[in-house]
């Protein structure tokens, strides 16, 4: 006769702990023989089509202190609207996924194209975006959220998702700011995990 078991618990969730950067970026903490390089380093070739820019920006804590150990990954379609992880018509040697850690002042970088409008759930494109997922010491399950440009305010009026953000001042924290620099339009957002400006994160 087989025994019963007895109905397993469910195991705690935990936090993502001190070790975040070695786990996931070991050559950037100088751990060598695991990745030749680490992975999502390198979001694009050399030819892929579009125009070059820069996403990034600082992951802050509720008092505002920089948050040193946070991993950021970025999810992307390409420069004419398609995910490569959905659509054999992305443009080759373009990944869409791109993962960098912050560093001792809390600033993430990323070196990507800017992404083309994608279809929305209510029919109509959504305003180019990029959507960022966030994980540090302290958070149980990583955070989600998007960065929309600054330059793009016709589309972003328009946006399915930024729509169900009522109130404008919480809406303003997914709106990166743009600057120029090395020839390369730079998009900047601040992440606020916490507090007066905590940036709007998603459930999804």
């Amino acid at each position: 006769m087989i025994n019963r078991l007895p109905q397993l618990k469910e195991t705690p969730s935990q936090t993502a702990g001190p070790y975040v950067h070695i786990g996931l970026t070991p050559n950037f903490v100088d751990i060598g023989g695991v990745y030749a390089q680490d992975p999502g380093t390198l979001l694009l070739a050399d030819d892929t089509p579009g125009t070059r820019i820069v996403v990034g920006g600082r992951v802050l804590d509720g008092s505002g202190a920089p948050v040193t150990d946070a991993v950021v990954e970025l999810w992307q379609a390409d420069a004419s609207g398609q995910h490569p992880q959905r659509s054999e018509a992305a443009e080759a040697g373009f990944t869409g996924w791109g993962r960098q850690p912050t560093d001792s002042a809390g600033v993430f970088r990323f070196e990507t194209i800017k992404p083309g409008a994608v279809a929305g759930p209510n029919g109509m494109d959504q305003a180019p975006h990029v959507s960022l997922w966030i994980v540090a010491r302290g958070i149980n399950i990583g955070l989600s959220t998007r960065l929309y440009f600054a330059d793009e305010a016709d589309a972003n009026a328009t946006d399915f998702v930024l729509g169900k953000v009522l109130d404008p001042r919480r809406r303003a924290t997914l709106i990166a700011g743009r600057s120029e620099a090395d020839g390369m339009a730079n998009y900047l957002l601040d992440i606020h995990l916490q507090g007066e400006n905590e940036t709007v994160f998603l459930d999804i």
